[in-house]
């Protein structure tokens, strides 16, 4: 399984139509594109562990898509549902980091 991971912070000064913008292709996303698997989003969350004290960077928000292969991914990075969002996410964002991952679905490890 392939999982797309973005951590990401929005702008400050972020309007409400445009949050609703975003969120709305986002929607249009899941709902047009067949290789997604599997999406969520949501809120850091911070509960006073001392491993939060070493991150350089704060990302208060993450989305990770996933997908059954590559090839998944690739369908789904080259649809034009994921342009618009692409797009719109781009005019919203601060600071991302993003990164494709797979993983084995039975929780071992390979390197």
């Amino acid at each position: 399984m392939i999982a797309h991971v973005v951590l990401f912070r929005t702008r400050a000064d972020l309007a409400a139509k445009e949050r609703d913008d975003l969120i709305a292709a986002f929607e249009t996303a899941l709902r047009d594109i067949p290789s997604i698997r599997r999406a969520r989003v949501g809120p850091r969350v911070v509960h006073g562990r001392s491993y939060a004290a070493l991150m350089k960077e704060d990302y208060p928000y993450a989305a990770i898509i996933e997908f059954d292969d590559l090839r998944e991914l690739t369908a789904y990075l080259d649809h034009p549902a994921h342009g618009e969002l692409a797009a719109r996410f781009f005019s919203v964002l601060e600071v991302a980091l993003f990164y494709d991952f797979d993983l084995n679905e039975d929780g071992s490890y390979q390197a």
